[in-house]
């Protein structure tokens, strides 16, 4: 039976430049390493007519119940300017006892971590009663439309049951065994455009200046004081992300102007209660300054949260003996693909330090990828 060796095989993903969406060959690649290890593996291409196709794996081994599933991704952002990388960001290295390489962390190391702790589970318990199935989507970092949330119909049309997922995302802030994510907060985006009447700035009262209506909505609705949070939740809080006036003269009086904002939210609101409050505000300010406006909202995911079970709680455990560190249950951060998993089965996020995930050498610390895998072996021994 082949034992995978965590480091080895994260070089070996890195090494793919496998930046949304593009596969590079990295689905086949680890296709073909747990096929070996008696996986049955399918590769799912999903596409649209507006965006580009993207490869996914869903792979099984076994049939029984009940499976335990691991989710995460081999997409990757990219390395941005690469002269001010140490190193070339798809040919790891390993330095000062980290490895670097876009991926390490975010999540080609998680990935590999968990492939290895499989091998190694196999080769002591080849007649487990259950099966372990991993999703691997290469659509996390982009727009996420062909990537998690169609393998989730496409597994959900074929009855097909998971009894539990962990996902591999870079949890933890700072240490390995500071936390686990339990649940995620709703995201939010609007595209807002005020719409007035273009003119000579000498004439003002000919023209409709759009930039004074759209600065009194935006201080308007980064006034709102939307709650003070929940016991699971950080207080909602809304960040206004560009202000664009597309004017290329001094004495024109723009005839629009736009703006882009990002709610991220908790459970007690809805992205839909959310684009009613601001709608309201929208309508109101526009009409007093007699603008028109048109909004444009983006909804990434709604805040959830999976209650603890004792699965929760004994990962909990291992992660404490593992670490020394009892870890927080938490729902910070941004989004993830467990908005799309959690429809289908209790999960859970946990896996290496995300301090350097999308910067410039991004690293993974070389003890905490071993120190990963053997808490994945763990769970993986208690849960069958």
């Amino acid at each position: 039976m082949k034992s995978y060796n965590e480091i080895k095989l994260a070089k070996e993903l890195i090494r793919f430049p496998s930046v949304t969406p593009i596969d590079s060959g990295i689905m086949s690649f680890l296709s073909k390493k747990l096929s070996s290890i008696g996986f049955k593996c399918k590769i799912l291409e999903f596409k649209n007519k507006k965006t580009k196709p993207v490869k996914n794996l869903y792979a099984k081994l076994g049939v029984s119940k009940p499976n335990f599933c691991y989710a995460g991704h081999v997409d990757v952002v990219p390395a941005g300017n690469i002269k001010e990388w140490s190193i070339n960001p798809f040919k790891p290295v390993i330095k000062n006892g980290y490895l670097i390489g876009r991926g390490a962390n975010d999540m080609k190391g998680s990935v590999a971590c968990f492939v290895a702790a499989v091998s190694r589970f196999l080769k002591k318990n080849r007649k487990f009663k259950g099966s372990i199935s991993l999703l691997i989507t290469g659509d996390e970092e982009g727009i996420a439309v062909n990537g998690t949330k169609k393998v989730v119909e496409y597994l959900k049309k074929r009855n097909e049951k998971i009894d539990f997922c962990l996902l591999g995302e870079p949890t933890n802030p700072n240490k390995l065994g500071e936390m686990i994510k339990i649940g995620r907060r709703g995201s939010i985006t609007g595209h807002l455009t005020i719409f007035g009447i273009q003119g000579h700035v000498a004439y003002p009262d000919r023209a409709n200046n759009p930039s004074n209506c759209i600065i009194k909505i935006l201080n308007k609705i980064k006034e709102i004081n939307f709650d003070k949070g929940t016991k699971d939740f950080q207080p909602t809080n809304l960040e206004v992300t560009q202000i664009n006036i597309d004017n290329k003269a001094d004495n024109v009086i723009p005839g629009s102007a736009k703006a882009s904002f990002n709610i991220r939210f908790n459970s007690k609101h809805s992205s839909s209660s959310l684009k009613k409050k601001l709608n309201l505000i929208f309508k109101s300010i526009s009409k007093a300054n007699k603008c028109k406006f048109k909004i444009e909202y983006i909804v990434s995911g709604e805040a959830f949260i999976t209650k603890p079970n004792q699965t929760t709680y004994v990962i909990q455990n291992i992660i404490k003996k593992m670490t020394k560190i009892k870890p927080k249950l938490s729902t910070t951060g941004g989004t993830s693909d467990a908005r799309f998993i959690r429809k289908i089965t209790p999960c859970l996020e946990f896996g290496l330090v995300g301090k350097t995930m999308h910067k410039i050498d991004e690293a993974a610390k070389v003890s905490d990828m071993k120190k990963l895998t053997e808490i994945y072996f763990n769970i993986l021994k208690y849960y069958f």
